[in-house]
């Protein structure tokens, strides 16, 4: 699998569009890629493949965006309508001894691709995806898009809107993940070092096994984590590739699901 690398653009003062690295066209070619795509796509790629992809849309929407950003020509927290209105998909179908994935953008395509599979003696016919993510896979996801990052305040509360959505409950399992979570944040406030402090893939790893109940992602689930995370973060802004950005990927996938 490949991807086209993002080309430099025509002026230093122009940033790097969907167009210069996607086969896309009309008002998404124009829109600079930004830092909070480049994150949905990668928490969509994980939640649906497990990881992202080397050399995937993501990886190429990451790097262009951070091209864009050290150039000041975005912002570290800025996503486009494209991507937060209209939408990050990223859909897999399986067929006999292969499965055919697709990311777009906005309803674009932005990159296409067929994986082996070994043939199921059992089920010859042509099957869709159609599981939803739930909450709990989309905490895992975020251990795979951030989980470097170590645990604070905003995750924490953001964990525990993600439990309580799951659960249906406001008691707090004292072995669930939101425990563990906000138990990582009043550790790591006393820790200077980041090599030492918890980091999020140390709680959200086994998400779903942590988690007293579980449930398909929804939007007004999304919300609510995003609200949470964003309410606890001294600049009122969610973490690219976190947990709301995760769940929110997650929703938005769902969504889209026939």
């Amino acid at each position: 699998m490949s991807q086209e690398q993002p080309r430099r653009p025509q002026s230093d003062q122009e940033p790097i569009k969907y167009g210069d690295v996607f086969p896309v066209a009309g008002s998404l070619a124009d829109k600079p890629v930004a830092p909070q795509d480049a994150a949905l796509m990668q928490s969509a790629e994980t939640a649906v493949l497990g990881e992202t992809q080397k050399g995937g849309p993501a990886a190429t929407m990451q790097s262009a965006a951070t091209r864009n950003e050290r150039a000041g020509l975005v912002g570290h927290t800025d996503i486009t309508n494209a991507a937060g209105d209209e939408g990050v998909t990223v859909t897999e179908i399986d067929v006999p001894g292969r499965r055919i994935i697709t990311e777009s953008v906005a309803g674009q395509v932005l990159g296409q691709y067929v994986e082996p599979t070994p043939v199921s003696q059992m089920n010859p016919t042509v099957t869709a995806r159609q599981a939803a993510i739930t909450i709990g896979e989309a905490l895992e996801a975020t251990a795979q898009t951030a989980g470097n990052k170590p645990v604070d305040q905003s995750d924490a509360a953001a964990i525990q809107a993600a439990e309580v959505r799951a659960t249906g409950s406001t008691i707090i399992s004292p072995t669930g993940v939101a425990a563990a979570a906000q138990s990582a944040a009043s550790m790591n406030t006393g820790l200077t070092r980041d090599e030492d402090k918890i980091k999020l893939t140390d709680v959200l790893s086994n998400a779903t096994a942590r988690l007293p109940a579980d449930k398909a992602v929804t939007r007004q689930d999304a919300e609510g984590v995003m609200s949470a995370e964003m309410r606890n973060n001294p600049n009122l802004a969610t973490h690219p590739g976190g947990v709301a950005s995760s769940v929110a990927a997650a929703a938005r996938l769902n969504e889209s699901v026939v």
